[in-house]
């Protein structure tokens, strides 16, 4: 499995409430914070929903 590096470049306020719950469960809330997750089919779920979100590059 990939490493990718997931970092929040746009505020969740004004999103959809589904969204902000996704980026919770991603381990993120605030712009600039990284996690690094495997790069998984449900991790690709998440990362399609809030794309509009992210940066995303590989570790």
């Amino acid at each position: 499995m990939d490493k990718i590096k997931i970092t929040q470049i746009k505020s969740e306020i004004g999103t959809i409430p589904k969204h902000r719950l996704t980026l919770r469960a991603i381990g993120l809330g605030r712009i600039g914070k990284s996690r690094v997750h495997t790069l998984n089919d449900s991790m690709k779920g998440k990362l399609r929903q809030v794309g509009y979100l992210l940066k995303v590059e590989k570790v």
